[in-house]
This record gives C-alpha cells, structure tokens and sequence, in this order.
C-alpha cells in the first residue's frame, strides 16, 4: 500500500509560481506512475499531468502544457508539479495519484492510491 501527501499549494497572484510536492510513503515508489488531478468546485475533478515510472515519458493537459512541468526523484520517493504563469482559473484543490506499473494516464479511473489534496488559489 502506498500513502501520499501532497504539500506545497497555497495563495499566489495572477502569473506567480508554485511548486507541490507529494511524498510516498513505501518501497515500491518506482513501480508507479503517479498523476497530477485537480477539481474546482462544483466541477468533476481533471487530470493535469502524469509522468512514468522512471520519469522518462510525461503528459500534460492542454490546459496547462508549457506553464506546469511534471518531475520525480525515485530516490526521495517524491513527485513535484512546478506551475508557472499561473492563473485565476487553476485555482483548485490538486490531487496526486498513484497508478501500480501503470504508463501515466490521464484517467482517474485507473489510479490506486490518491493523496488528500492541497488547495492552490490564484488571485486576479
């Protein structure tokens, strides 16, 4: 089993920055693809990116390709979401997941393990 805690969201300006961080707990970080996901309020919640096991393939949702880089250090069992150029609309709880051997998909449904999530907020 594996348990994740994300951490690092929080209060930023229209075209700030933010990095979040999830830590796994476990052994077997390596053997996951892990996802970025996020949700507004009273909207479902949406992939934002992914990356596979060793870090070597990455995929973005169009929304956000070329602001949020997606990056992992298997040795500190950690996933990070640098977020550049951000703004009102990525406001959000984010949301990484954990998917067992998987390639990085960008749906919630194959994901095993979730973390609780952390609210990143974008003035205008």
């Amino acid at each position: 089993q594996v348990q994740l805690v994300e951490s690092g969201g929080g209060l930023v300006q229209a075209g700030g920055s933010l990095r979040l961080s999830c830590a796994a707990s476990g052994r077997t970080f390596s053997s996951y693809a892990m996802g970025w996901f996020r949700q507004a309020p009273g909207k479902e919640r949406e992939f934002v990116a992914a990356i596979n096991w060793s870090g070597g393939s990455t995929s973005y949702a169009d929304s956000v390709r070329g602001r949020f880089t997606i990056s992992r250090d298997n040795d500190r069992n950690t996933v990070y979401l640098q977020m550049n150029s951000l703004k009102p609309e990525d406001t959000a709880v984010y949301y990484c997941a954990a998917d067992y051997w998987g390639a990085g998909s960008r749906r919630t449904s194959v994901y095993d393990y979730w973390g609780q999530g952390t609210q990143v907020t974008v003035s205008s």
